[in-house]
């Protein structure tokens, strides 16, 4: 699919996001999970989404769904079935590293897999945690998708986490759930922890102390009605267009505002983003709130170390943003971009330089100077979401129209992102 996206003058409007992809993915495999029925509204129309539906009906779940209205009707800790075929992640990242957990502790092999995109991306840093509490896993060349699980009786473990990851965190405290005893997971740098409060509106115990998660094991989860906050990842685009588009006034209604992901605003802010937060309230143990955001010339900033690893999927658009604004954008620690759906330093690259727009780049990141313009050019996704809605954005501030090549990879998770960009004049 192309995308024609003509300059625009300002964007206005109001807007309400689909829900968090993070928190859809969690929802969904803990409801398969749980006893009984839990009724889950405003989860994510993504692919990567659908896909973690797919592999819990494909488990043995029966699953209604109406749009983003899910009726998930749960099966226990130990009513999975083993499925007729191998599972299929799609672009999944989430899906296949947070499932496994569960996978590892059934009594049935799994095999798991995904597209050629997701089949490059490495799986060692679960399967080296999944080993140490006794599953048997294999995968190709010892990293890559597809994965075979063999399912065993798990044993609780202390795990450091090498490097920060919530994927990580998430599928060792979901294989904790089967364990006898307390699995622990330290974090060196905290990372959001939307797991955690999944699991307690579930019905687990878990525990948050100085940087360590601890989840009793065998807890009885329980089905319950839920409603996914819109997703902060996705205001991105919005919260950076309105910041490069003058005369542009956008509200955001109903967003998930979790403290682990304040960085996003938190970066923004610092550079001279005016953003107001207002209706500040709680649903289901995360915080929600509507943001407003108004244009005005931003600074830039450098992007590093923990600050770097919070927002390592919204930099391709803020790389974007770094462009136009007073100081550009400096980013480094942040080689995890190079094993992502693509490539997004290379894939950043090129699309900023076929706008003829300066980058300079390294092997952990890239310089963007600042007070640059953009110029029409033929864009790619290279079949990567995030890709396709940062350029989307940048040809809304272009000198002339631009074609977005591949623009459906936007559905992996927001498929309604250009209606919405169209409704607010993009």
């Amino acid at each position: 699919m192309v995308e024609t996206i003509q300059p625009a003058r300002a964007l206005q409007g109001s807007i309400r996001l689909p829900g968090d992809k993070s928190i859809s993915h969690r929802y969904g495999m803990l409801a398969a999970i749980a006893e009984g029925d839990s009724r889950i509204h405003n989860y994510s129309q993504g692919a990567d989404c659908q896909s973690t539906l797919a592999c819990m009906r494909a488990l043995g779940v029966e699953i209604e769904a109406d749009g983003p209205e899910t009726l998930i009707h749960g099966v226990g800790l130990d009513g999975l079935k083993a499925p007729a075929a191998m599972l299929d992640a799609g672009n999944s990242g989430s899906t296949i590293r947070m499932l496994s957990g569960i996978l590892a502790a059934q009594t049935f092999t799994t095999r798991i897999t995904g597209d050629e995109s997701l089949s490059r991306r490495p799986m060692g840093r679960v399967i080296t945690p999944l080993t140490q509490m006794g599953a048997r896993i294999e995968a190709r060349d010892g990293m890559y998708p597809p994965l075979a699980i063999h399912g065993s009786q798990l044993r609780a473990i202390d795990y450091h986490l090498p490097v920060a990851s919530a994927q990580v965190k998430s599928c060792v405290l979901f294989a904790g759930l089967f364990c006898e005893g307390v699995t622990t997971v330290h974090e060196t740098l905290p990372t959001r922890d939307h797991s955690e409060i999944a699991l307690r509106q579930f019905g687990a115990e878990v525990e948050s102390v100085r940087g360590a998660v601890s989840i009793h094991g065998r807890p009885a989860l329980r089905g319950r009605e839920l409603a996914v906050p819109g997703d902060l990842s996705s205001a991105a685009f919005f919260l950076a267009a309105a910041l490069l588009v003058p005369g542009s006034r956008i509200a955001i209604q109903g967003v998930g505002l979790n403290p682990t992901r304040s960085a996003l605003m938190d970066f923004l802010a610092a550079g001279g983003a005016p953003l107001r937060v207002l209706n500040i309230g709680e649903s289901c143990g995360e915080l929600v709130g509507d943001i407003l955001v108004e244009y005005a010339p931003w600074r830039g900033g450098i992007l590093e170390k923990s600050t770097a690893a919070a927002l390592i999927d919204e930099i391709p658009v803020l790389a974007v943003l770094g462009a136009s604004s007073r100081d550009g954008l400096i980013v480094r620690d942040a080689a995890e971009l190079r094993v992502k759906e693509t490539d997004r330093i290379a894939t950043v690259a090129e699309n900023l330089r076929r706008m003829g727009v300066a980058i300079t780049v390294h092997d952990d990141g890239f310089e963007v100077p600042g007070n640059q313009t953009f110029h029409s050019a033929e864009l790619d996704s290279f079949t990567d979401h995030r890709i396709a809605m940062a350029f989307s954005v940048a040809a809304l501030a272009a000198g002339g129209p631009c074609r977005v090549l591949n623009a459906e990879a936007a559905s992996v998770s927001f498929p309604e992102f250009y209606n919405m960009l169209r409704s607010l004049g993009g």
